[in-house]
């Protein structure tokens, strides 16, 4: 190979290496959309609970 053609390997090889490490980096601090737990929906209470904790308060 000549000097040109390693050089290019060289710097593809590393272009290959930084973009699997970025994509890693990324996806450990990211969350799958379907997996978040805490929706504005679950953590709010649903209206049979405030109307149960009202009667339970009023007695």
């Amino acid at each position: 190979m000549n000097r040109k053609k390693k050089i290019f390997v060289l710097v593809a090889i590393l272009f290959f290496i930084a973009t699997i490490i970025i994509g890693y980096d990324i996806s450990t601090k990211t969350s799958f959309p379907g997996s978040k737990k805490y929706l504005k929906e679950s953590i709010a209470p649903s209206e049979k609970e405030v109307k149960d904790s009202l009667k339970s308060e009023t007695k």
